[in-house]
């Protein structure tokens, strides 16, 4: 069947009326939460939405957005009919029905087990049987999309430690389902791109947990999917992460190395926000070296590339930076270098300017920043945002944020006679 030419959706744009993108984005956010729903809205999001890219929102965006326009219909808002986005009518025995799809996509975000979270991905739910499909479809692709999607944004929310177990067993179907082989080759590229996106995601929740064996590992699956597809995006991300964690690890010849590498796999993507981020990963891998010069050209090259401003071709993973996260890794960089006021700097301003809805972030800049004070003799601020970190993290879980609180009040013990200090210490001893 051929596919539907995007249309742009001229109503939902006009809905938006002299909002951002980002603003907008932001309003469905919190319309989200007025209901119960959690979805990871952004500017890009929306930006597919008018574009036509989505025809029709999956099922917890229709919520909220029937939840925002009340009186209106999704034909009122500008979609299409589901049936007719699926290329298939109701009556037809897909994998997912709306039911089922809803049902398993809660039991995920409520933390359910493994089994039922692997059954959002490809499994086939018809009568009792459950199994692998022999050919993988639409349906199946989707799905590990969402799958994607998902983690991402639990991950914004709570951190990774209570996660990966769960995301082990959706990221073995996804294979399986590459194995099983597709019913076209335009299913396989999208089986190949999400099965690599899941690995690379699978692989942030062991890096962000301290699992870093894991983690290369996942990455190294990610970046092999990726040359056997013959996907520059993906390889060009599992190459950023591959430096982030090698720069974690204490490898920062290797970090420099993959940003390096991935910044030749970007190079034809006309992305700059993506030649940014890897130019910070090049950075930190260069401060990790001490090698002050090369740090500051690639740092450089990381704000002349983000200047240029969002664009079509940015990754929908790359949703989480912006300027808040240019900021905090241009914040390690100075830490790497010893200059911690400096640091401190940078990591206030990453914590001021991300937005609240991702408290994950909110928490791992707190942290950056409390360290980042306590190294440069400002004990009592320290202790203030090391106090802030401790209210984030009962929820948030985050091995790597707690790791960096306990290097902070390692720092700190010296100054314990301060009271606020003292308070700090005893409260983090007691968590």
């Amino acid at each position: 069947m051929a596919a539907f030419p995007h249309s742009p959706n001229q109503t939902f744009r006009r809905l938006r009326g002299r909002n951002s993108p980002a603003e907008f984005a932001a309003m469905v956010r919190r319309a989200a939460k007025e209901i119960g729903e959690t979805v990871s809205c952004d500017a890009r999001y929306i930006g597919r939405v008018e574009s036509g890219e989505i025809r029709c929102p999956n099922y917890a965006y229709e919520r909220v957005f029937l939840h925002m326009f009340p009186d209106r219909t999704l034909a009122d808002l500008g979609f299409s009919p589901r049936e007719a986005v699926r290329g298939r009518s109701a009556q037809r025995s897909a994998p997912f029905t709306h039911k089922e799809s809803d049902v398993l996509r809660r039991a995920f975000m409520a933390g359910g087990s493994a089994t039922v979270a692997a059954a959002t991905l490809g499994f086939t739910l018809l009568g009792d049987a459950r199994r692998t499909p022999s050919r993988a479809g639409e349906s199946e692709a989707a799905a590990v999309e969402e799958a994607v999607r998902q983690i991402r944004l639990l991950d914004d929310r709570h951190g990774a430690d209570a996660l990966y177990r769960k995301a082990a067993e959706p990221l073995r179907t996804a294979y399986a389902l590459l194995d099983a082989g597709a019913t076209r080759q335009s299913t396989e590229d999208r089986l190949h791109a999400g099965a690599g996106e899941l690995a690379i995601s699978v692989g942030w929740l062991a890096h962000d947990s301290g699992r870093f064996d894991d983690a290369r590992s996942h990455y190294a699956e990610a970046l092999a999917t990726a040359r056997v597809a013959g996907d520059a995006g993906l390889e060009a991300h599992a190459f950023s992460n591959m430096a982030f964690l090698a720069r974690d690890c204490g490898r920062p010849r290797e970090s420099v190395r993959a940003a390096q590498a991935g910044r030749r796999a970007a190079r034809s993507l006309g992305s700059p926000r993506l030649l940014s981020l890897l130019a910070l990963r090049e950075a930190g891998g260069w401060a990790g070296l001490a090698d002050r010069k090369a740090c500051e050209e690639a740092l450089a090259r990381a704000h002349t590339e983000f200047s240029r401003g969002a664009a079509a071709a940015d990754p929908e993973w790359m949703s989480f930076f912006g300027e808040a996260e240019l900021e905090s890794l241009e914040s390690r960089c100075w830490a790497a270098l010893g200059e911690h006021a400096r640091a401190a700097r940078h990591a206030r301003r990453a914590a001021d300017l991300q937005d609240p809805h991702f408290a994950r972030n909110v928490a791992l800049y707190t942290a950056e920043l409390a360290d980042d004070l306590a190294r440069a003799g400002a004990p009592d601020e320290a202790a203030w945002a090391g106090g802030r970190v401790l209210d984030l993290l009962t929820e948030v879980q985050s091995t790597r944020i707690q790791s960096m609180l306990a290097g902070t009040a390692r720092v700190l013990v010296p100054h314990q006679r301060s009271p606020r200090v003292a308070a700090f210490l005893t409260r983090h001893a007691a968590v």
